[in-house]
């Protein structure tokens, strides 16, 4: 089914794309039409210069773990942009080569750590929903209640109500967020990265797979103990306003024992699924198939052919099921309503293997499983290179350290 074109995003006013949002794609949210609203950033590639114009990462080392108060936070804030391809890793690589050596040094080095989560997801795919290397840590029964999430804790308190109001969070509250609900309460992490990934606008299986199980323990091995330590150390603002200061629950350190090993994906050194490495001859697609991953101006199969309208289809039976924020479709459909002030841009709703059926297809691969799945009933007949920062190479993906070791860093 086609839809009409989302309305271009205004600044700080997302009041027309939420209308958009809300009549169009509403009943595949999990607030439903009437509690859709926007995030804490714009969606479009005209956000996303704007915002990388103006990056600026001195004292990125020194603060990029900060929280409170919100001045005082180094994140770059780059993320959401990054998620959805309206900047590449190599793009915000070069962007930064020219700031303080331990500031880049540091910000490359996380840079990479998202290049990490994209080659480990284009390996194993749908195998990051499991546990790699270890079981969860058991927690006892009932030591705490229904809510992993307490509000009645300060620093759960802000945690979720940015997460529910910004749809996003600095990292630092991402690993509170994540240790708290496996390590400290002893729920699902799999239940919790959902949960984190149904309201983050910047939310990929790949990132957000990899960083809870990193944090929990099932693929470091080593749990990540939050504590009131470092509330104390980053936000110490929390504390002292928190109802629960002088009996704080996560007063002290909690167990760091590794749950038991499990027999997980293959990890040591093996190919990674790269997707074409280069460019195809001529330009014989009519129109360019934009996929999530890659909305961007310069997303290779557009930049082929500056002419050639896009299409962009929302999986109605993906979005049915994963009910997710409507502040990350506003996000979506503000990329497409940028986009279409340059080219045509056409959205549809619904199985997007059928709302493409016989048409003549340019696309670029994206290192997600789903990828592969549609292309393989959409046909395309022209697929362009992914931009990866460092190229896919026979590398063990068992850790950040063995795999770094491996790549070495982008030429």
């Amino acid at each position: 089914m086609q839809l009409p074109t989302p309305p271009a995003p205004q600044i700080d006013d997302h009041s027309e794309v939420i209308a958009w949002v809300a009549e169009h794609l509403g009943d595949l949210t999990r607030e439903g039409a009437d509690g859709v609203s926007a995030g804490a950033f714009t969606g479009g590639q005209t956000a996303a210069d704007t915002a990388l114009a103006a990056l600026d990462i001195t004292g990125y080392a020194r603060d990029r773990n900060e929280v409170l108060p919100v001045r005082r936070r180094g994140a770059s804030r780059m993320s959401p942009y990054i998620r959805h391809g309206l900047l590449s890793l190599p793009t915000v690589w070069e962007a930064v080569g020219d700031a303080p050596y331990r500031d880049r040094t540091k910000y490359r080095d996380e840079l990479m750590w998202q290049e990490y989560a994209r080659h480990l997801y284009a390996r194993v795919g749908v195998e990051t929903g499991h546990a790699l290397r270890y079981e969860q840590p058991r927690v006892p029964a009932g030591s705490w209640g229904a809510d992993p999430w307490p509000r009645e804790m300060a620093c759960m308190d802000l945690v979720v109500d940015e997460l529910h109001s910004n749809g996003w969070l600095v990292n630092q509250t991402r690993m509170w967020a994540a240790s708290q609900w496996a390590v400290r309460a002893g729920a699902t992490w799999r239940d919790g990265e959902d949960e984190m990934f149904a309201h983050l606008l910047d939310g990929s299986r790949a990132a957000n797979r990899l960083g809870w199980q990193w944090t929990v323990g099932t693929g470091s091995g080593k749990p990540y103990g939050f504590s009131r330590w470092q509330v104390t150390k980053r936000s110490p603002e929390l504390c002292r306003r928190c109802e629960l200061a002088s009996q704080c629950p996560i007063e002290d350190w909690p167990s760091d024992q590794m749950g038991p090993a499990v027999d997980g994906p293959y990890l040591a050194a093996d190919d990674i699924p790269t997707g074409p490495l280069e460019t195809p001859d001529g330009d014989v697609a009519e129109a360019v198939w934009l996929t999530a991953e890659s909305l961007g101006d310069t997303d290779p199969a557009m930049d082929a052919d500056p002419d050639r309208p896009a299409v962009f289809v929302f999986d109605e039976p993906l979005l049915a099921r994963l009910r997710l924020s409507g502040k990350r479709l506003v996000f979506l459909a503000e990329c497409l309503g940028d986009l279409a002030q340059r080219r045509a841009v056409e959205v549809r709703r619904g199985v997007v293997s059928d709302e493409l059926a016989g048409r003549s297809l340019a696309t670029t691969w994206a290192p997600v499983p789903g990828f592969g799945r549609i292309a393989a009933r959409v046909h395309p007949v022209e697929v362009h290179p992914w931009p990866w920062l460092v190229v896919p190479t026979r590398a063990p993906v068992r850790s950040y350290t063995a795999w770094r070791k491996k790549v070495g860093d982008p030429s």
